[in-house]
């Protein structure tokens, strides 16, 4: 092998969006590691400004159409808190089983056609499916279930537009929901034979000291409210968030790095980090898939987010049943309506891949004056260039299109939500 070495991806597939992959090698040592985000800024924060209350929910959905749900959460929750609402149990109740079907169709399609692939050797879910058909249409099925869920309470699947500030426009059906239940319950069923497949993968070793950051509540597995909490010891309010973590402009992308204060460290949030700090949350059936998986938790080996994700489906689609089964009836109110008022508010909620965080301003005129989103993606950015350097000396003994492959699978650990499209691998290589 040359004494310098430079691997270049410039558009990482099987990921969400546009992002590109830069290391340089001099000998053995990683001299320099860039993640590469190279789409345009969308300026939604910029945009909320001026906008009416209601608007927003709408507005933030568009963000990404593979986890809506997470930003128009996190978005009425904020503008609740700061509003003064105080949303009914039943809407609470509702909102947990919208997020179950992000999780679903969210995990579904990252486990079996962006990651699956890496652990078995095909270059996408499409040829896979040509020697495991029967592995990628369960996949699909799965997907197509949490999809059909988001369809019935958010009025459709990408996007939803039954959601607003205080809880939903219309509540879901009740014959809708339960004519979903045996599709759920086989979903569930399914949830565990996918734990079942990835946990006998072959993991690569590379077990990191990660700093975890993840909501965490008393009661249940996080997903709409909590605690921020962290491996070190955080444990703090979300009001407290921005002291505690801040956004940065780095040179080389177009997104913000987050950093945890007052250390400035990199750290991890996504399915690793929930599943590290909220075991003992889980629901029954997926707590005790968690336990007999063969599988140690907590894991500090990040290769292993793809069982994390299966036990969450599992988790999503066991709460889900148990929702689907209680609704007997439509709730009489579906949200709490309000007036406009100034103030300010903030809330975050789990994203499929971690935390995700909304603070806004209402002005004197009830219109939005100021927005601020943190989305997980941003937040791992920086953790996940630290893997690479971790990682990098691990593979150089490869040649360069093997070394620059495992790197892609290495990144395909945190289902980077870059955007909501997926490209083709263009590879460049400088040899010294």
């Amino acid at each position: 092998m040359p004494a310098n070495r430079t691997f270049e991806v410039k558009a990482l597939s099987r990921v969400e969006g546009e992002g590109a992959l830069y290391v340089k090698l001099k000998g053995d040592k990683v001299e320099h590691v860039e993640l590469n985000i190279y789409e345009p800024p969308r300026f939604f924060e910029s945009f909320l400004r001026g906008r009416a209350i209601h608007e927003v929910p709408d507005i933030t959905a568009r963000i990404c159409g593979i986890c809506p749900v997470a930003y128009q959460m996190s978005s009425c929750h904020a503008l609740e808190q700061a509003l003064g609402i105080a949303i009914t149990p039943e809407i609470r109740t509702l909102r947990r089983l919208l997020y179950c079907a992000e999780w679903i169709e969210s995990h579904a399609l990252h486990i079996y056609l962006l990651h699956a692939p890496d652990f078995l050797g095909y270059e996408s879910g499409i040829s896979m499916a040509t020697d495991h058909r029967e592995v990628v249409e369960k996949g699909l099925r799965m997907k197509k279930i949490g999809n059909d869920l988001l369809a019935i309470l958010g009025g459709r699947a990408i996007h939803p537009i039954n959601v607003t500030v205080g809880g939903f426009y219309r509540a879901p059906a009740r014959d809708a929901l339960k004519r979903l239940l045996p599709e759920l319950e086989w979903g569930l069923q399914a949830a565990i034979e996918t734990l079942e497949l990835v946990s006998e993968f072959e993991f690569p070793d590379l077990e990191l000291d990660y700093e975890c950051v993840s909501l965490k509540h008393r009661d249940e597995y996080p997903m709409n409210e909590g605690r921020i909490i962290s491996t070190s010891g955080l444990d703090i309010p979300v009001e407290e968030y921005e002291q505690r973590f801040e956004e940065r402009h780095m040179p080389q992308s177009t997104a913000l790095h987050s950093v945890m204060l007052p250390e400035a460290r990199s750290y991890l949030v996504g399915p690793l980090a929930r599943m590290n700090l909220c075991f003992d949350q889980l629901a029954p059936i997926a707590k005790r898939a968690a336990e007999t998986c063969g599988i140690a938790w907590p894991s500090r080996n990040n290769f292993q987010s793809i069982a994390a994700r299966a036990i969450e489906v599992i988790d999503a689609y066991e709460e889900a049943v148990a929702i689907v089964k209680s609704y007997n009836a439509e709730p009489v109110e579906s949200r709490v309506f309000f007036h406009s008022k100034p103030g300010e508010g903030c809330h975050a909620t789990e994203a499929p891949r971690g935390l995700i965080y909304h603070r806004y301003r209402i002005g004197d005129d009830g219109l939005i004056a100021e927005a601020k989103i943190v989305p997980p993606t941003s937040q791992n950015q920086g953790q996940i260039e630290n893997d690479l350097r971790a990682y990098v000396p691990r593979v150089a003994a490869f040649d360069d299109a093997v070394a620059t492959q495992k790197c892609e699978h290495m990144i395909r650990n945190y289902d980077p939500c870059i955007s909501c499209s997926t490209h083709f691998l263009n590879l460049r290589i400088e040899r010294a």
